[in-house]
């Protein structure tokens, strides 16, 4: 549908940062009319094997940014957007911007980010940690222990464990493997924050990132007794984190002159505070009444879901009051590998012939289900819920001589819709009902991928009404900053859209599907709870390996290699 700009309309400006890119969407605030887009490519994507500026190897598990691939974004995705919508600037009344999380960087106390001093351009350290970076596990570990023999209160409410992606496991590692980067580094922030810091010239952090990334629970952080007690000098961590702490759709500021430039919107127009970008879709596809669960399909999966109770969920990611919005406790789990998995296999493992997702999900779509005779463990890229442990490792169980591409490509399908039942099943345990899935992001338009999670969730599968689901949110968020409505449910039930029952499960399906589900929890309990540590081995093996490859001659890496194991 052709949607026209109206000279006497107000619009705003969605950003939605992701992965590899950030998008802009222009959006009519009367009806959520979505006018113009535009994407720009981060220039240095991930870095994950060298750093970028000097090209020095970076250690396993790594995955750094560069910040300035931020800025460009508002420099070529905003205006480009603008351009393509047909709007004037002068109606654009607000501009909001969503997130990955955790992604952090360590900056001055004027926001500059530590890799842009020079002479620490060539520290790993100082540069944007992404969301998969997953190094810090050992520390997430040391915190977890920690919290539980102390009994700090607030570890139940992440579900009895804090995840290596998040703020204080990779503090910690910055601290320990990198001491004058971290007393370098006046503040400690999200990317959103810090990007909403570029825009209207004022720090502020969001309620939802410290909620669920900063461990702020009930009006504080973590005691300085417990972060001592961690290691003395990590005492002042909380202080990094110190800014004006606002609620979702609240006004950061206004636009900057700078950043009015940059992206060509009218200077001091209203900027959102930050959030993040699984969170901000809850509103794009009016899903903020208790027990609608929406899970954020790309590369990896975020499931949010409002309650209306505080509950404790073991292996979740965290539960926020007003986290996805103000007056209900948010809840958030998550999947560090998903759409990554099926492109890791189309990418390398799939022959010529099934090089494609289509020929792939062709040939799988046509299998009965259990017909290949696999089940697989979605761990490709560590595990977020519910086990919280990014050193775990994918597995496949049940190849033969007669197993084919297909069988292989369906049994990955399944297996995220596999995990995705067990945070489901958690929640419902706990006293978080979920009663319906929506599913935005890049996937839904794999209709055999959303037809396996209907039948193995067994719950009905509604669809954001807009494939730009993150940007809409903000873009939301921005209207409510801008005064345009009164608060973020108001908003979202006029701009916001959704396809609901698009799937439903099918009887015969889903109980075939129970018998392979079986299969994945008793595969998820032995290499995850139970005494088999044999991923964990292997990870360590592996890393050992790739140590002994960077600083060693061959022979001796070898050598090495072989003490190890």
């Amino acid at each position: 549908m052709n949607v026209s700009a109206d000279p006497g309309d107000r619009y705003v400006v969605g950003v939605d940062y992701g992965t590899l890119s950030g998008r802009a969407l222009v959006v009519r605030v009367a009806d959520g009319a979505e006018l113009g887009t535009a994407v720009h490519e981060y220039r240095h994507g991930v870095m994950d094997t060298v750093l970028a500026v000097d090209g020095g190897a970076l250690p396993a598990d790594w995955a750094l940014q560069d910040p300035e691939d931020y800025r460009q974004v508002l420099r070529r995705a905003v205006p480009a957007a603008l351009a393509a919508s047909g709007v004037d600037p002068a109606r654009v009344v607000g501009i909001g911007i969503d997130f990955t999380a955790c992604t952090v960087l360590p900056t001055l106390a004027d926001g500059t980010p530590l890799c842009e001093v020079p002479e620490l351009r060539t520290r790993p350290h100082a540069w944007v940690k992404l969301w998969k970076h997953h190094a810090a596990q050992p520390h997430a570990d040391r915190i977890n222990a920690l919290a539980h023999e102390r009994g700090e209160p607030w570890i139940g409410r992440y579900g009895g464990k804090i995840s290596a992606e998040w703020q204080y496991a990779k503090g910690l590692q910055l601290l320990e493997e990198d001491p004058e980067v971290y007393r370098r580094a006046d503040r400690w922030i999200e990317a959103a924050d810090w990007i909403v810091w570029q825009l209207c010239g004022v720090e502020t952090r969001n309620v939802c990132t410290a909620g669920y990334k900063g461990i702020h629970q009930d009006g504080r952080y973590p005691s300085r007794e417990y972060l001592a007690a961690l290691h003395p000098d990590f005492v002042d961590f909380v202080v990094k984190l110190d800014g004006p702490l606002l609620p979702l759709g609240a006004r950061a500021g206004g636009l900057t002159a700078e950043a009015a430039a940059w992206t060509g919107l009218p200077e001091g127009i209203a900027v959102a505070v930050g959030n993040v970008d699984a969170h901000v879709t809850a509103a794009a596809a009016q899903a903020l009444e208790p027990g609608r669960l929406v899970a954020i399909m790309g590369t990896s999966t975020c499931h949010v879901v409002n309650g209306a109770e505080l509950a404790e969920v073991a292996g979740m990611c965290g539960v926020v009051d007003g986290g996805i919005s103000a007056g209900s406790w948010g809840y958030e789990a998550g999947q560090s590998g998903v759409g990554d998995i099926f492109g890791w296999f189309v990418k390398h493992a799939a022959p010529a012939g099934y090089d494609s997702h289509e020929a792939l999900t062709a040939a799988a779509a046509a299998q009965p289900v259990g017909a290949h005779g696999l089940v697989a463990l979605d761990w490709w890229n560590g595990n977020r819920s519910l086990l919280v442990n990014h050193d775990l490792s994918g597995v496949v169980v049940g190849l033969t001589l007669a197993t084919r591409p297909p069988d292989v490509y369906r049994a990955l399908l399944e297996s995220t819709a596999f995990g995705t039942r067990m945070i489901i099943e958690a929640f419902d345990a706990a006293g978080v009902p979920v009663h319906e899935l929506v599913i935005a992001g890049g996937l839904t338009t794999n209709t055999l991928l959303m037809q396996i999670y209907a039948d193995v969730t067994q719950r009905p599968l509604g669809v954001i009404g807009s494939t730009q689901g993150p940007a809409l949110g903000s873009a939301i968020h921005a209207a409510v900053a801008a005064g345009a409505y009164p608060d973020v449910p108001a908003a979202s039930a006029v701009m916001g859209r959704v396809e609901r029952d698009v799937y439903r499960p099918d009887p015969r399906r889903a109980r075939a599907y129970d018998a392979l589900y079986a299969e994945y929890r008793r595969l998820h309990d032995h290499f995850g709870r139970g005494a088999e540590d044999m991923l964990l081995r292997l990870r360590a093996i592996r890393n050992a390996a790739r140590r002994a490859a960077d600083t060693l001659p061959a022979e001796a890496a070898e050598v090495s290699l072989e003490v190890v194991a």
